[in-house]
């Protein structure tokens, strides 16, 4: 039974109030299935996460209901007409329900990312050749979600077919004309406001940062929104503002990305081996875990390598997705907003390991086990100056793919090292693993030989370990293995966690750091104090090997006393600056907080009143930083071309 029959202003208002009602179910539904990511939400948090949320679904369903809005404010009398509404009706059907299923997705989705999809998802995976089996398995994997999908699209229908429009009451078609029109020119004005945020002159578009305002911790950010806001809203995604916060030449005093050799000793022609490893996270490491009574971790071959390499236990990754790890530890670029593959500035020349090695006659080639073209590493390659790529085309056996994302690890590290048998000395290469990845699959062979934590990935990390552990082997066997320095760590952490030391938000950055040398055993050290990140490997490198020339980098060297030791990070529209056990949490205009991660990784205690001289040198660091990337990152000052020596 339908309700009473309403004119057709009234039936648009109840048809987006059905809208609302809608959005804020899926918010319901997004916060039970991701609880553990906001463990002390009270109800006082909840109604203003609510409220604000309003404001962000009304400017999301403006968009996405924008067609349908236009068809019933239009001043004809045809617009009564039954068959007219029939057909309009699926002009707000069809993308209410998309609006539904893309929120539904993230729901799911955050775990991976921590934020709200915004359009640079569809860049990331626009390479991708195998997105129908992901696609599948994800169905599989979700199938529950599928089902709530179904349910909520049958309530819109059904909703939608209860409110009917009455006919046209006999009206003199002037008076029907400018009545309709007083209505149409009010839902526009409502309609302009809804999508600006508010009705005052200053007012701009409401964008994704606003939703700051109705929260308390930045990961509540997500909670606020809804995808396809924030998918409409970055479809032309912003360019980084060139921020002023210091004159240059005080800014440079503070943090410059210009880096100058420090050594006067002859340049050591080492190999190079960087191996980056999929997911990752720091929480996986029982040597870098020992303070966890009876933590014994899922990487024993790492463990025992550890012991003779040099390690940190405050090491950050500077992104959370795989498409930021690359250029972070191989360009020293960090991925502040946007990955540096899908920013606007991803076309700027890059100096990287591989291009300045190069000057020093080493060859190069960067080793992806996945369909070539995934993720755009193998462009990225060339744009970095690698002399080659080797994906799954160049392995040449689709016998060992994993039937998901590439070739198995344990078979394309062989393949790896058995490479660089045949390439001219000295080379620099770097590897990037495949599958420590969901849906988290370990061949047949292996089924239950691995420990499987409480966690799917931690079978497939001890898969990975196993593979990392046959790559040593035969390495060791090769002629340029004791003239090499091999340095690992992961792309990003792991989605989930189970240590509760992770579930923290300098815990979702924790990526392990080592650097094992065979030659050299004075390089052998587990470093609990230092802080560290990603882009802190190639100046690393370059150091350790006396690279004699100058070269932008955003990393220091992390063996050099002389220079802040730091990790940036950015997630939900914040900054976050490390160094020592303080944290600068920065939106970019105002310090939110100064916060001990150390004692306090939750940040419950904010510091900022204490207003100390390492505060104050901590948030003018986090400043200059910020003001020398997105400088360079503007004016394409990314590379030293005509000062090197």
């Amino acid at each position: 039974m339908a309700f009473k029959k309403v004119n057709i202003y009234t039936a648009l208002l109840l048809r987006f109030g059905i809208a609302l009602f809608l959005f804020s179910l899926c918010r319901v539904i997004f916060i039970l299935f991701n609880y553990s990511f906001y463990p002390d939400l009270s109800f006082g948090v909840l109604v203003k996460i609510f409220y604000g949320g309003i404001f962000f679904d009304i400017a999301g369903l403006l968009y996405l209901l924008g067609l349908y809005i236009l068809l019933q404010i239009i001043p004809f009398k045809f617009r009564n007409l039954n068959i007219y509404q029939k057909i309009t009706n699926w002009f707000f059907i069809i993308p209410l329900s998309l609006g539904i299923i893309v929120n539904l997705m993230d729901t799911i989705y955050y775990k991976f990312t921590l934020k709200r999809t915004t359009i640079a998802m569809f860049d990331q995976f626009s390479n991708e050749t195998n997105m129908g089996k992901l696609f599948l398995q994800f169905t599989l994997d979700y199938w529950y979600m599928i089902l709530i999908a179904a349910a909520l699209i049958f309530i819109t229908y059904f909703l939608t077919k209860k409110v009917t429009v009455t006919a046209v009451s006999q009206q003199k078609n002037s008076y029907y004309f400018l009545t309709s029109l007083f209505f149409s020119a009010t839902i526009i004005a409502f309609s302009i406001i809804g999508v600006r945020g508010g009705y005052r002159h200053s007012t701009r578009p409401i964008t994704l940062s606003n939703a700051s305002k109705y929260i308390t911790k930045p990961n509540q950010r997500a909670i606020v929104l809804n995808t396809p806001f924030t998918l409409l809203r970055t479809y032309d995604e912003v360019a980084l503002e060139d921020v002023k916060y210091f004159s240059q030449s005080k800014q440079e005093t503070i943090f410059s990305a210009h880096l100058t050799n420090i050594s006067d000793s002859l340049f050591k022609k080492k190999n190079v081996v960087l191996i980056i490893l999929e997911s990752f996270g720091r929480e996986h490491f029982g040597a870098l875990n020992k303070d966890i009574p009876n933590y014994k971790g899922f990487t024993p071959f790492l463990d025992s390598l550890i012991n003779y390499s040099y390690s940190f236990k405050k090491s950050f990754a500077n992104g959370r997705k795989s498409i930021s790890g690359m250029p972070s530890t191989i360009t020293s670029i960090p991925s502040l907003k946007t990955p540096f593959i899908l920013s606007n500035y991803s076309g700027n020349k890059i100096n990287s390991l591989a291009s300045l090695l190069k000057t020093e006659n080493y060859s190069s080639a960067f080793f992806h086990g996945a369909p070539n073209g995934s993720m755009g590493f193998d462009a990225f390659s060339q744009q970095a100056g690698f002399d080659a790529y080797f994906g799954m085309t160049e392995y040449g056996n689709d016998n060992d793919f994993d039937g998901f994302w590439g070739i198995w690890d344990e078979e394309f590290f062989q393949f790896y090292a058995n490479k660089m048998n045949n390439m001219k000395e000295p080379f620099f290469t770097s590897i990037f693993s495949v599958s420590s990845h969901h849906p988290y699959k370990v061949p047949e062979k292996y089924k239950n030989h691995f420990p499987t934590g409480k966690l799917e990935i931690q079978e497939t990390i001890g898969y990975t370990d196993y593979a990392l552990k046959k790559f040593f082997k035969t390495a060791r066997k090769m002629p340029w293995f004791k003239n090499t320095i091999f340095v690992l760590t992961a792309d990003h952490a792991s989605t989930f966690s189970d240590l509760s030391q992770y579930k923290t938000l300098p815990g979702y950055f924790a990526v392990p750091l080592i650097i094992y040398d065979p030659s050299n055993t004075q390089l052998k050290k587990l470093n609990d104090s230092t802080v560290v990140q990603q882009i802190d490997i190639m100046p690393t490198v370059l150091n350790l090997l006396n690279y004699p020339n100058d070269y932008i980098a955003f990393g220091n060297d992390i063996f050099n006393k002389e220079v802040p030791h730091i990790a940036i990070n950015y997630l939900a529209d914040y900054f976050h600056l490390y160094k020592n056990d303080l944290v600068v949490q920065f939106d970019g205009k105002t310090v939110i907080g100064v916060f001990n991660f150390k004692k306090d990784p939750l940040f419950h205690v904010n510091l900022i009143s204490e207003n100390t001289t390492e505060q104050k040198e901590l948030i003018n660091l986090c400043k200059a930083f910020i003001q020398e990337h997105n400088r360079r990152m503007i004016h394409n000052d990314l590379s030293i071309i005509s000062n090197n020596k």
